[in-house]
């Protein structure tokens, strides 16, 4: 059984940049540069990456007919880490394109994210099952996972994999991380004398893998959209009601991507970024001093209600929380038997006394109980706190709650302060693709199969000119490394794509900032409501308020 809208948006044809319109009458052109260049660690980067490094970009323009795109191709497709909107077009994109080149061509899907490509778990993706998915949110169709390619064993094992099924490519979508591993994984084939390519695509709805060439990552204007519907609903209950204090934590650990844009689709009274908190150094007392004042004046205009968005990884970027967090992590990771043989929060605390620094033992006696034990559950594979774990607005609210007791102990606030929490995370990942980002991602895929067919590896689908209509989207590709630097992993310098964070000097965060005065004390609310999928472009089709003002 389907919705009446899922069978609905079956029939929905994406839109693609006008050079695919042409057939097969298309060339790969390079770019000017005839060596391009990683954004630092160059020496590293060009050791490491001897075959793929320096390539040039890419950019597909009409010409004659191509009879490279009408090879038949097999290709195997991954979709890797977190789930974000529009996955589906983007293999539909690459089916598509595929079966316009050459109908014999065939479209491997490995089960599971890589894990699928190292064990040789995979299904064959049929029309019939693609037609199954177009622009549907959700990874269902093969499913994802986070295992990374990155033993020599696992590489062996890809390669295996690959060259049993016989596959001229593997296109992998991903974000940052997973870009790199395929990265890595193109290197590793050409070294080993294969000529299977490997080509990425653009994922993530933390909004934090873009850069000058790619303009945005999929999945983050469907997840923005669907948490500033949930967020105008809110304000809407709030401004009816006139009794509540709403903290809302959003998604985005390392990049408050999401939190910016929301915050100028829904028009809050209180938005933190935590790019500005780390820049200003504000502790988690200024923190709460800068709403708290908000909280006041709201409550001497008889308005004694509003909301904060609040981004999920703020706690690592104010200084003494990251500072005790970064001991938590060295401690539990020294000490790992005997901590974790400590049953009860006491002992578990006075052990901790022993090793953290004064600073981080004030801090973590001053925090809400309830938060230091979520400091205090289990690492992810990485040794790292688990950030989406720690309720981080209701530490926000505790200390609120202290410090406003105080001001009206001394006059200084006379208002009622009634709170509610929540957290919006996978109520977006897996949402109905945006006409955006269904025809983004579709474009992404087709892109991938003509870097396919033009014979190139190592580089990352890249569609252009975004900010504007579908018909002034440009496609392409970027060679991966481009992106790279090197950053201390797990004790040593590895290859990473820079992740993107949100610019202070930025249009989009000056916009915000030009009205967030105004917004603290005046109810300023937007309801942006549901997203709409057939009517008018300027209601349908229209990208996120940061990707135009980066534009403008």
């Amino acid at each position: 059984m389907t919705s009446a809208l899922q069978t609905a948006r079956y029939q929905y044809q994406p839109k693609l940049p006008p050079v695919f319109g042409g057939g097969l009458n298309i060339r790969a052109k390079s770019g000017e540069a005839v060596q391009t260049l990683c954004i630092a660690d160059r020496d590293m980067l060009k050791a490491l990456f001897k075959h793929t490094y320096g390539k040039p970009t890419v950019t597909f323009e009409p010409g004659e007919y191509n009879a490279a795109l009408a090879k038949p191709l097999v290709v195997g497709v991954i979709l890797s880490g977190g789930q974000a909107p529009g996955g589906h077009n983007v293999i539909a994109g690459l089916f598509d394109g595929l079966h316009k080149g050459n109908a014999a061509s065939r479209l491997i899907g490995f089960k599971g994210g890589p894990s699928g490509l190292i064990n040789g778990k995979y299904v064959e993706i049929t029309g019939a099952l693609v037609d199954e998915y177009r622009n549907t949110g959700g990874f269902d169709m093969i499913g994802s996972g986070r295992t990374k390619i990155e033993t020599d064993e696992q590489f062996a094992a890809s390669l295996e994999t690959a060259a049993r099924l016989g596959l001229d490519a593997v296109v992998i979508i991903g974000g940052d991380d997973s870009n790199t591993n395929a990265a890595l994984l193109a290197e590793y084939f050409i070294e080993k004398g294969s000529s299977i390519q490997v080509i990425g695509c653009p994922k993530t709805i933390d909004g934090d893998l873009k850069n000058e060439y790619i303009e945005a990552s999929f999945g983050f204007d469907t997840a923005c959209k669907t948490y500033s519907e949930l967020i105008g609903n809110i304000e809407r209950d709030a401004n009816s009601a006139k009794k509540y204090w709403h903290f809302i934590k959003l998604m985005g650990r390392s990049a408050s991507h999401i939190t910016l844009e929301c915050a100028l689709q829904t028009h809050p009274n209180i938005c933190l970024i935590s790019e500005e908190v780390a820049a200003k150094q504000m502790t988690l007392d200024e923190v709460a001093g800068q709403i708290a004042e908000a909280v006041a004046r709201r409550a001497e205009n008889g308005e004694n209600f509003g909301i904060a968005l609040i981004p999920e990884g703020l706690v690592e970027f104010i200084p003494e929380m990251k500072k005790l967090i970064a001991e938590l992590n060295d401690i539990m990771a020294a000490h790992e038997g005997e901590f974790s043989g400590l049953r009860s929060f006491d002992g578990q605390q006075a052990f901790l006394e022993r090793y953290l620094s004064r600073e981080s033992n004030i801090v973590f006696a001053s925090i809400p109980e309830e938060i230091a034990k979520q400091l205090l559950l289990d690492r992810d594979p990485h040794g790292n706190v688990q950030v989406s774990r720690i309720e981080t607005e209701k530490l926000i609210i505790g200390v609120l709650e202290k410090r406003l007791a105080k001001m009206k102990a001394q006059g200084l606030y006379k208002g009622n302060f009634s709170t509610l929490g929540h957290f919006f995370g996978y109520e977006g990942r897996c949402a109905f693709p945006s006409n955006f980002d269904a025809d983004y991602c579709y474009s992404l895929g087709y892109t991938a199969f003509m870097l396919i067919a033009s014979g190139l590896t190592g580089y990352i689908s890249s569609v252009r000119n975004i900010s504007g209509p579908a018909s002034a989207w440009t496609a392409g590709g970027v060679p991966l490394t481009m992106m790279m630097n090197m950053e201390q992993r797990h004790g040593e310098q590895r290859p990473v794509i820079k992740k993107a964070l949100v610019e202070l000097d930025g249009a989009p965060f000056k916009e915000f900032a030009s009205h967030r005065a105004e917004w603290a004390v005046k109810t300023s609310f937007i309801y942006p409501g549901s997203i709409q999928y057939y009517g008018p472009p300027e209601v349908c089709d229209q990208p996120a308020i940061t990707l135009k003002l980066e534009a403008s």
